[in-house]
């Protein structure tokens, strides 16, 4: 089942702490950075993909239409992340989105798992 509408990242977001997304820019306890990219938006996804494959417990199951749609699992209990990519058609950055589906908090873990893959997807622009 998708997370987004065609033409956006999702919208809405839990008020739980259990979620980060780009575009939560007027709430601090859920926003995080887009990631900027330069160069071609095919390239850019095609990139972060190989970024996603090797990102422990991480399977990705839609790629098209300008999105990525993952889902990360915990370690020890399995417990399943929703993972989003989504790139506008206006401007060249990455929106993103990672929610917990069960429970209240995660203890950081969808801000650490996206900053973790912003920084792999830099790295691997800049080699």
């Amino acid at each position: 089942m998708p997370l987004a509408v065609p033409d956006r990242i999702c919208p809405r977001w839990p008020p739980t702490p259990n979620c980060v997304v780009s575009t939560a820019v007027d709430d601090p306890a859920h926003f995080i950075a887009p990631i900027a990219y330069t160069g071609d938006r095919q390239a850019a996804q095609t990139d972060l993909l190989k970024i996603l494959s090797v990102v422990p417990r991480t399977t990705v199951w839609h790629q098209g239409d300008g999105r990525i749609q993952a889902e990360s699992r915990s370690r020890l209990l399995g417990f399943i992340d929703d993972v989003e990519f989504f790139w506008p058609a206006d401007r060249p950055v990455i929106e993103m989105r990672s929610a917990s589906r069960l429970g209240e908090s995660d203890l950081g873990v969808n801000r650490r798992r996206l900053e973790q893959i912003r920084l792999a997807f830099a790295d691997y622009r800049q080699s």
